[in-house]
């Protein structure tokens, strides 16, 4: 079980993030228009998936604003950010935001994707939301690199992620 911090606060994690070297857990998760998303649907491409509590907060928002804008001229990455929000609000964001590059998928459906990725908070004020991590997944599916981000209100390390891309 990892603990990281909010707000200087010590906060829980259900597990760990998934080995660097392993098979990535696979998850369905709605996008902006309800249709069920998984990683065979990325077959093919890396995928970087920008994990975070909810894109309705500006570390957030900015650290999808920012491999969108990194990841603006790569047709061999899906970009997939995945938070707790609900898929309209996620879809109102990227368009609003013109984030082109971004799959949003939410955690609507049920915490399986936050259980089975370790970062589901399970104590604290965001209990039931994800902590920020950051997870690079290769075109066969094997787990490249990770991080979790230590201090939930920072950013993740944007150059170590699109290094391991």
């Amino acid at each position: 079980m990892a603990t990281v911090t909010f707000l200087g606060n010590p906060v829980e994690l259900n597990g760990e993030l998934p080995a660097v070297g392993s098979k990535a857990p696979d998850f369905s998760l709605p996008d902006k228009d309800l249709n069920d998303k998984g990683l065979a649907d990325f077959a093919g491409k890396k995928r970087l998936l920008n994990i975070v509590p909810s894109l309705d907060t500006p570390v957030c928002a900015t650290s999808t604003r920012k491999f969108n804008e990194e990841l603006a001229d790569r047709d061999d990455v899906a970009l997939l950010v995945i938070s707790a929000d609900l898929p309209f609000a996620m879809g109102r964001f990227c368009s609003i935001e013109d984030l082109n590059h971004v799959t949003a998928l939410s955690l609507m459906r049920g915490k399986g994707f936050a259980k089975d990725y370790g970062v589901l908070i399970t104590s604290g004020a965001l209990a039931g939301l994800t902590g920020r991590a950051v997870v690079v997944i290769d075109e066969n599916g094997t787990v490249t690199y990770t991080q979790l981000v230590k201090e939930i209100a920072e950013e993740p390390d944007y150059a170590a992620a699109i290094k391991a891309l």
